[in-house]
């Protein structure tokens, strides 16, 4: 499902202009970025939770030059859907 999806569901669902929805879902998505880039986790009820993951500095193998390589310890984004979210899903 793309975002394009999303819209036109929502806007069937709630008889409201796609053009508002669009704004909507993507005013969402720029605060769920913005929280994340600043280091606060969201917390959607009953949906899940999109939280920042360390990850350590590790050792890797780069093959076709034959050379050991370092990575970074970094921050990824991080979904864990809610018990509810899990049960209608299976």
């Amino acid at each position: 499902m793309t975002k394009a999806d999303i819209v036109n569901q929502i806007a069937i669902r709630t008889h409201i202009d796609k053009r508002i929805v669009l704004e909507t879902v993507e005013s969402f998505m720029e605060v769920v970025k913005d929280s994340l880039a600043n280091g606060e986790n969201v917390y959607l009820r009953g949906f899940g939770s999109i939280i920042i993951k360390e990850r350590a500095e590790k050792k890797a193998r780069n093959i076709s030059k034959n050379t050991i390589i370092t990575i970074p310890a970094h921050k990824i984004p991080f979904f864990k859907p809610a018990k509810e979210f899990l049960t209608k899903v299976k």
